[in-house]
């Protein structure tokens, strides 16, 4: 069997790409996740939306997808309220001068593009937002757009617009090999044995990318990093925005049906290259710092229950940025992953310029500079704004 495009990853990633590539006349093409749906890095992770980043490239490409999610549901036809896109806005703490200071630098950059970002004295915080303690605190910011959705529902949207667009997507069909002859993709090879033929391939399989790729003798630095997260019992609404610090890596937020979820980063990340090596399991010491930092800066969860602790890995590359675009060793593979704990919420920009990209139409923001050979160049793309 014949296609145009084959995409392997059945994420944020590769559903929405899928979507605006169908979108844009992008031919025959075939989705294939290894499991289901979200079944990896999308559905584990924590989905927040935030467009209070650092740098020129990542506040643009942010703004974008912000609008793409506030706008989703006349895009997709499913409501805001199924998609649980909830904007109580991200409050970033700031606990030393240094800090501080890049966090408004930060907002300088957001306001270029027309965030509405606020900066905030701990006065101003604890009179906002009563319920965070501000020990310790020397400023922060708050962007009120920023927010939340549920990871489930928006990839299941995506797919399902897909389909009314001609896409073939197919669960349970794990690729074990991409197909390349001549220096060009032909195809992939799945774990039955069985081969699928197509001219360009998409890999956006999260953390398991490079493994992949290997089969097509492609070296990519993206490794998978284990990320805990844990949830509470429902509460009463008291907290509207997500609460998150950099330099002390935490964020916590309180979703629309009441719990709290929250993560840490790990002490001593591993990086792990072949799927063989990934570890979900979950730790008593995420738990137990978990619980210390939550408590510390939201005093009143200490009588608020654990109901469930999970993990999942962080697609990871050496500057913290996708790698996104055509591979340089082989003609018609393309790669999109290494989100490095950001891809729910710049999947839908990535996807939409990515389509662009992919179908020789202009860019609005261009996605070059992040495109895989930049490793073997040296060259890494800088944000200041990242948790971990």
């Amino acid at each position: 069997m014949t296609y145009d495009l084959i995409i392997v990853g059945g994420g944020i990633q590769g559903v929405a790409t899928a979507y605006e590539l169908a979108k844009r006349g992008a031919g025959k093409i075939l989705l294939l996740e290894k499991t289901i749906l979200t079944g990896g890095s999308t559905g584990s992770c924590a989905a927040g939306i935030r467009a209070q980043f650092g740098s020129e490239f990542n506040v643009r490409l942010m703004a974008r997808s912000l609008e793409i999610f506030e706008h989703m549901d006349e895009e997709l036809g499913y409501s805001k309220e199924y998609l649980e896109l909830w904007q109580g806005g991200y409050l970033v703490l700031a606990y030393s001068d240094k800090e501080f200071e890049g966090l408004k630098r930060n907002a300088e950059v957001q306001h270029r593009f027309g965030l509405d970002t606020v900066i905030l004295s701990p006065e101003e915080v604890q009179k906002e937002f009563p319920r965070v303690n501000v020990d310790g605190v020397v400023g922060a910011t708050y962007h009120g757009r920023d927010g939340h959705a549920d990871p489930f529902r928006v990839t299941f949207a995506y797919a399902d617009a897909a389909r009314k667009l001609g896409v073939d997507i197919r669960e349970w069909t794990p690729v074990s090999e991409i197909l390349v002859e001549n220096g060009k993709v032909r195809g992939v090879k799945l774990e039955d044995g069985s081969k699928i033929f197509a001219d360009r391939v998409l890999v956006s399989a999260g953390a398991w990318t490079t493994a992949l790729l290997k089969t097509a003798g492609v070296d990519l630095p993206l490794w998978g990093e284990k990320h805990e997260i844990l949830i509470t019992e429902p509460w009463e609404r008291v907290l509207g925005p997500m609460v998150i610090s950099f330099s002390r890596g935490f964020y916590i937020q309180q979703r629309p049906h009441g719990s709290f979820i929250m993560g840490l980063p790990p002490v001593d990340p591993e990086h792990w290259y072949e799927p063989e090596e990934f570890d979900f399991s979950s730790s008593m010491d995420f738990l137990m710092r978990m619980t210390k930092e939550a408590t510390h800066v939201l005093p009143f969860l200490r009588g608020v229950n654990v109901v469930r602790q999970w993990a999942g890995l962080y697609e990871m590359t050496p500057d913290h940025h996708h790698a996104i675009g055509p591979v340089d060793e082989v003609e018609g593979l393309w790669v999109a992953a290494g989100g490095s704990g950001h891809g729910f919420m710049f999947g839908p920009a990535m996807a939409e310029q990515l389509s662009k990209w992919m179908t020789g139409n202009p860019m609005d923001i261009d996605l070059a500079p992040l495109a895989p050979g930049r490793f073997k160049k040296g060259v890494l793309v800088v944000e200041p704004a990242v948790v971990g």
